[in-house]
């Protein structure tokens, strides 16, 4: 399991060959009990994926929730009690912080985002800009905060982005290789092409072949004026330079999606503590 192995790295990260600290000082048959504090307001996530790591470290380590994945949190919450081996408490802390602090802080960038749209029909995605080997858990982050994950990588959509075109030869040549290379190896993906300007964006429409167009970098009153001349058989993405400062003014305009890679990139970790229990 993906997700397993994952979790496994990260304490072996950490943990390499002995937390020395805590095997110093901490008797192994001691037992305890540890509260995650929460010290900011926002959106809780991770909850199972601790779980998971909990379980994958030591199988008699309970956890007791009072929060779960996607619920508000704020200031002096007690989201969780662990109890079991000090040890284990002791030696997992920082990794069982960093996942719940970075998923946290994604979720609640992305609700704050979506919140500010809900009073129109777009769809807030995510993108590739995520931390690598932590993808998932970012992605996961997302749709727990509200957000929908766009394509999880390079394997599971086509996006003809402005290299891609440049590199093929223009827009025409790199559509037509890549449905010609679709084809050849059966492959079922849809297809998306960046556009940079109404030139561009005429000759995706008189062309054809793409499912989906992302205009990338319009202002929104240009967005405005490209929605105008697009035909509804083409799905429709802003993106570029939107954060939760403009993102209304883009989904004012009537674009289905929005494309936000701050939401990954960009978010601040929530703080969280785990205190023991003494």
């Amino acid at each position: 399991m993906m997700v397993d192995a994952y979790l496994l790295q990260f304490l072996q990260e950490d943990i390499g060959d002995g937390d020395y600290s805590t095997l110093a000082c901490v008797p192994t048959n001691a037992m305890a009990s540890a509260k995650l504090l929460v010290k900011e307001n926002g959106v809780l996530a991770g909850i199972e994926v601790i779980k998971r790591l909990y379980s994958l470290y030591d199988e008699t380590i309970t956890l007791r929730c009072f929060k779960n994945d996607g619920d508000p949190i704020k200031i002096g919450d007690v989201a969780f009690i662990v109890s079991g081996a000090s040890q284990t408490i002791l030696t997992t802390e920082r990794t069982v912080l960093n996942i719940l602090q970075r998923m946290s802080a994604i979720a609640t960038l992305t609700n704050q985002v979506v919140s500010k749209v809900s009073a129109y029909p777009v769809t807030i995605l995510d993108t590739r800009k995520t931390t690598p080997g932590f993808r998932y858990f970012e992605k996961e982050a997302v749709r727990i905060g509200g957000g929908t994950n766009h394509r999880f990588g390079l394997y599971d959509m086509v996006m003809l982005k402005d290299n891609h075109l440049d590199y093929a030869g223009g827009i025409k040549e790199a559509i037509q290789k890549t449905r010609d290379y679709l084809n050849t190896n059966n492959l079922l993906r849809k297809i998306e092409i960046e556009v940079r300007n109404l030139d561009e964006l005429n000759e995706v429409i008189s062309l054809g072949g793409v499912d989906r167009i992302m205009l990338d970098n319009f202002t929104p009153n240009d967005l405005v004026i490209a929605l105008k001349i697009i035909p509804e058989h083409f799905e429709t993405e802003a993106s570029g330079g939107i954060t939760i400062d403009n993102v209304l003014d883009y989904a004012r305009t009537g674009v289905q999606f929005i494309s936000i890679g701050a939401l990954t990139h960009s978010a601040r970790s929530l703080d969280l503590s785990l205190k023991a229990s003494v």
